[in-house]
């Protein structure tokens, strides 16, 4: 999908974790379309170098800005609307991993994750719906997972912090109608991305055959603005993962079974690996 200079003109669009991958991406596809974009991240270096990248250096800022943190986001918020006086779509993107077995993650591990994945999500949507109802109206889009519909294992967290994001965007949604804000929920299935280096925790290996490669962070990006223009409720990319997700809602067995075979499969491949290393 293209998109012109002109489709988002005028509007002014906020990232979180916009440092590499998804939020990189979504900040440049938004950029390229024509809008003004703040990219933020908690290294504010790291924010100005994706910013280099995205290019469009004279309608675009970056800044630090842990989620974590609520005098943090008000701040990028402020700065934002110092520079370019109004919000019209933030977009929920800065997220953390975890791999780990229920029985043994620390607990200062999961707290962590629920921190940035979940409760900074409430702080940012907390700080950004004043100015947008002010405005009367605008778009948050939660970039959730497909995780956040089918509990993966030794990732059994991660996937409950994206279940309960799922949950909190959705409701939101409705009771935000009224102010004319919608709220979109994104939802990637595997990402070739380099995600995997952001986790609060990793006792357990990557499970994932070598065989499934994940679609691009661009791929994402692109369906998260065509889901943001057509107001939509919720995206899951690729596409190729919707009727898996509607099998697991309705034969949550079947779905499980192929899990573990995948999990099996992914086990051979490492064992290969390492009798080759």
């Amino acid at each position: 999908m293209g998109t012109t200079g002109k489709d988002m003109d005028g509007k002014v669009v906020v990232v979180t974790g916009a440092s590499m991958g998804i939020g990189e991406a979504i900040a440049k596809v938004f950029a390229d379309a024509g809008a003004r974009v703040v990219l933020l991240s908690r290294d504010a270096s790291r924010a100005e170098a994706a910013r280099q990248r995205v290019g469009h250096t004279d309608r675009t800022l970056a800044m630090a800005c842990d989620v974590r943190n609520r005098e943090e986001i008000d701040r990028a918020l402020g700065l934002t609307l110092h520079n370019f006086h109004r919000v019209d779509v933030w977009v929920n993107n800065a997220g953390v991993g975890i791999r780990d077995s229920v029985a043994e993650m620390e607990p200062s591990a999961y707290r962590e994750l629920f921190e940035t994945n979940f409760f900074g999500v409430i702080a940012c949507m907390q700080a950004v719906i004043p100015a947008m109802r002010r405005a009367a109206g605008g778009s948050i889009i939660n970039v959730s997972s497909v995780a956040g519909h089918i509990p993966v294992a030794f990732m059994a967290v991660y996937s409950a912090s994206k279940f309960a994001l799922n949950a909190l965007g959705k409701g939101a949604r409705l009771e935000l109608k009224r102010d004319d804000i919608n709220v979109l929920t994104v939802c990637p299935g595997y990402i070739a991305t380099e995600f995997g280096k952001h986790m609060v925790a990793s006792r357990q290996g990557d499970l994932r055959p070598q065989s499934v490669r994940g679609i691009t962070a661009e791929r994402v990006a692109r369906a998260a603005y065509r889901g943001y223009r057509a107001g939509k409720r919720e995206v899951i990319v690729p596409w190729t993962m919707i009727p898996v997700v509607k099998l697991y809602q309705l034969f949550p067995g079947v779905v499980e079974w192929g899990m573990s075979k995948a999990i099996g499969s992914a086990r051979q491949d490492a064992q290969k690996g390492n009798a080759r290393s």
